[in-house]
């Protein structure tokens, strides 16, 4: 299937469609096992899981008296991380398939041993009145066999990351077991991908993944290619600038996917845990701690708009909406297809650095990218790698007296650390210091404002867009625009802040096992 940015107007297609609905995510500061590496009886991991539902508790019912229909919780949010396999295994519950049997936990709790967990989440949701979704350890017997190739682990059971949702009267409407693991011990892949989804009255359809499957195809692409228009995402997520930032990231993949991203993240300062949002391809609401704030969960609750699932493309838009949400003003942004934009398409950039600006190569991301250097107040760029191009029109606009060195970089191949994937990147950074080998290094802070257009032609549909400015306040691009030929280009004027980082984040999910 091609995708392609087009230019639409949102029109209200029946009762539900064209409708809102509110949602909340919850940033929990996890309490932890301080030993996780150490097996506990089912008493003490319950005691110790009950910690944590404890504060889900509370957060259900302050959602619910703010109107919450869809509350989410993050990843690891009840269990916590660190675990061996057979150091977690006091914490797994069985967790039948909705799709197989009808199981209410909180009405029925005597179908199934050692499920308090999964009854505690059910009668919050009930309680409350809520759609629910929680991720908790999960497990599923399997048959042992003396074939060595049998999928079957050699204790018998598969240990799965796993995502539940339950409706508002308790019934377990789905689960999820997460497919890209993250140095992940204590879990299994499971033995096929799911595309894993349920419906509400009020919004339709949601799908579910977990963190790092946000950067795979499966399932993460797969659910939205099926006309699922609005994503749930708890995740623990590690914070990397410049290019992978918690908020920075799932904001561009809500963008790029043109879908509803609830994305809740945990709260842990020592591993860089932070940033959770509700992002739609036209407005964000979102929250990111700075050095210095207190460690502390954060509710974030939004009004957002149900999207029509017969329109699909990725990066559409239906027409630009102006929303504020609690953290972000949303502009009037414009996408739309090659032959229906007013101004005309800058020619695409050849196959060369511009010569008057000497490439060099620097680590961003533990990639080696190629940069050229941003000298002047204003100008024109080119820098490929290999025969991937990037091109940047700029205007710089200096605060005060104040010296910052910026880039544009480019990178055309597969990352290999902590993690495979294959990309083509076009970035603007500011650099950590006024050397060259500083472009690529992470901060948070810039004064440097700018107009610019970036671009390149990408061998690849899935292209993400994003523009953090300065103490990671996102911008909403200000037009977006692809072509038949795969060219992305991203506009944007008047800025809020200093620029951090503009990115064209391409992903080749094709190339990713080669």
């Amino acid at each position: 299937m091609i995708w392609l940015l087009v230019f639409s107007v949102y029109l209200t297609l029946d009762p539900v469609l064209g409708s809102t609905y509110v949602a909340a995510v919850y940033e929990h500061n996890v309490i932890l096992n301080p030993e996780p590496h150490v097996h506990l009886s089912r008493r003490d991991a319950l005691k110790h899981m009950q910690k944590n539902l404890d504060v889900y508790e509370q957060q259900a019912a302050r959602a619910t008296q703010q109107g919450v229909q869809i509350l989410v919780f993050p990843e690891d949010g009840i269990h916590g991380f660190n675990y061996t396999r057979s150091s977690i295994s006091s914490y797994l519950e069985i967790i039948p398939d909705p799709r197989q049997e009808s199981w209410n936990p909180c009405t029925e709790p005597g179908r199934y041993n050692n499920t308090e967990v999964l009854q505690r989440l059910s009668c919050m949701a009930r309680r409350y009145d809520l759609y629910l979704v929680a991720n908790m350890a999960g497990m599923q017997p399997c048959p042992l066999s003396t074939d060595p190739s049998a999928p079957c682990p050699s204790d018998g059971r598969w240990q799965f990351n796993t995502n539940v949702a339950f409706s508002s009267d308790g019934l377990l409407v789905a689960r999820y077991h997460k497919r890209n693991l993250y140095f992940e011990a204590e879990f299994d892949t499971p033995p096929q991908s799911e595309i894993i989804t349920f419906d509400t009255p009020f919004a339709g359809r949601f799908g579910l993944i977990i963190c790092f499957d946000i950067l795979f195809h499966d399932p993460a692409v797969s659910l939205v290619e099926r006309g699922v228009r609005q994503v749930v995402f708890p995740t623990a997520w590690m914070n990397q600038l410049p290019l992978l930032d918690a908020v920075q990231f799932h904001r561009a993949f809500s963008l790029g996917a043109n879908i509803t991203l609830l994305a809740a993240n945990i709260r842990n300062d020592r591993l860089i845990m932070k940033g959770s949002g509700i992002y739609t391809p036209f407005s964000a609401t979102y929250h990111h701690a700075l050095e210095g704030d207190p460690e502390e969960g954060r509710l974030l609750v939004a009004r957002v708009p149900v999207l029509d699932p017969l329109w699909v493309g990725w990066g559409g838009t239906e027409a630009a909406v102006k929303g504020e949400s609690t953290s972000t003003m949303a502009t009037d942004s414009r996408y739309c297809h090659q032959d229906s934009c007013v101004e005309p398409s800058p020619p695409a950039p050849a196959p060369s650095a511009s010569p008057s600006y000497p490439i060099f190569i620097s680590s961003m991301m533990y990639d080696p990218f190629n940069f050229v250097l941003l000298n002047e107040t204003e100008g024109e760029l080119r820098v490929c790698d290999g025969t991937f191009c990037c091109r940047l029109q700029y205007r710089r606009f200096p605060n005060g007296n104040s010296k910052e060195l910026y880039a544009l970089g480019v990178f055309a191949g597969t990352h290999t650390v902590n993690g495979r994937y294959a990309l083509q990147v076009c970035a603007v950074v500011r650099c950590a210091d006024l050397n060259a080998s500083s472009c690529g290094q992470e901060l948070v802070e810039a004064g440097s404002k700018m107009d610019f257009l970036l671009e390149g032609t990408f061998n690849t549909s899935y292209v993400y867009p994003s523009v953090l400015a300065s103490h990671l306040i996102l911008e909403q691009p200000e037009h977006l625009e692809k072509s038949a030929d795969g060219r992305v280009t991203m506009k944007h004027s008047n800025m809020t802040a200093g620029l951090v980082t503009a990115c064209l984040y391409g992903r080749m999910y094709h190339l990713d096992n080669e």
